[in-house]
């Protein structure tokens, strides 16, 4: 998934954070290309839309992060869809995003499992399953899908499986997602980075027929290569999880923190925004599909037929006699 952005104008870094952006960025000297993702708002609702147990919380806020840095890369039309599927407490996690930058989320699971886990990690969490990544795009009506096995890793390490195993790009991803506690109260953050190695010359001499590299350039370039990428991941391995939540710490002077050495250019940010697609005429039309004898099944204690939304928690009355 090539990583790209238009130049922004020269200013100032940012002191502070600027919450539900992604910034995209480049360390040119070292083929690098990446997104900072730094979530406040967003998703302090999404995991306040049910009494998520905190640790499913936190995963659930992984998984919104891992979409928004992967959704990103459809420019301004499409649909990313993020979605797990596995035998453990927490056995299926959807997140959808839609270009530009609307995201929403849910998690399933079932709380008696969760009560009775200590070990928060995703392991004992998810279990084994599998995490399926899907983009659809509008232009062209194509429809791509990577399925690559969960078990009980995490999710950043399933992306990395995935970038390996589908797009052959290498990758690192870091996710980090935190309670931030304040005189204002408790909210949810969250934060992540991708990194991909992505050569600007294309193929490298090691993918071209034999006889058609110079002698010594396979050896060169594939140092190089090794090289550039090694030193990447070094760089972005001494990145603490702290910092990609703190508000007091900007995307830029993050990436600065990281790559100043090489040098590192950032492009114009991209605003994220809490979206649902649910509405009370899209549900109408779902329940004029059934047959009198579902609806019938559907009513309530009250006489009426209420449907919650899985993702907002929104939940809409309709009176029986309105399709009779």
């Amino acid at each position: 998934m090539p990583q790209g952005g238009d130049p922004a104008p020269s200013r100032p870094a940012a002191l502070y954070s600027e919450d539900d952006r992604i910034l995209p960025f480049a360390v040119e000297a070292l083929d690098l290309r990446g997104r900072i993702a730094r979530l406040g708002p967003i998703v302090d609702s999404i995991l306040n839309h049910y009494a998520y147990p905190p640790q499913v919380a936190r995963l659930l806020g992984e998984a919104v992060t891992l979409a928004a840095l992967l959704g990103s890369i459809l420019e301004s039309h499409g649909r990313f869809q993020l979605q797990t599927r596995s035998d453990g407490p927490v056995d299926m996690l959807v997140v959808d995003y839609d270009a530009p930058g609307k995201l929403r989320g849910f998690a399933r699971f079932d709380a008696e499992r969760v009560a009775q886990i200590r070990d928060a990690a995703p392991a004992a969490l998810f279990g084994r399953g599998h995490l399926a990544l899907t983009i659809e795009r509008e232009e062209d009506a194509a429809r791509y899908q990577g399925v690559v096995p969960l078990e009980g890793e995490s999710l950043a390490e399933a992306a990395h499986l995935y970038f390996q195993q589908s797009e052959q790009i290498p990758s690192f991803v870091r996710l980090a997602v935190a309670e931030s506690v304040t005189p204002q109260g408790r909210s949810w953050r969250a934060g992540g980075l991708l990194l991909q190695y992505l050569p600007s010359g294309g193929a490298r001499a090691r993918d071209l027929p034999p006889g058609d590299a110079p002698e010594g350039a396979e050896e060169l370039m594939e140092e190089d290569d090794d090289d550039h990428w090694t030193e990447g991941q070094a760089l972005a391995a001494t990145l603490e999880d702290h910092e990609l939540v703190d508000p007091a710490l900007s995307g830029e002077r993050l990436l600065y923190r990281l790559f100043h050495e090489r040098g590192v250019k950032v492009f114009s940010e991209r605003a994220l925004e809490e979206f649902c697609r649910c509405s009370h005429e899209r549900i109408d039309k779902l329940l004029k599909s059934f047959s009198p004898q579902e609806r019938r099944d559907m009513i309530g204690d009250d006489g009426r037929i209420g449907v919650t939304c899985e993702f907002c928690g929104t939940l809409r009355s309709f009176d029986p006699a309105d399709y009779d």
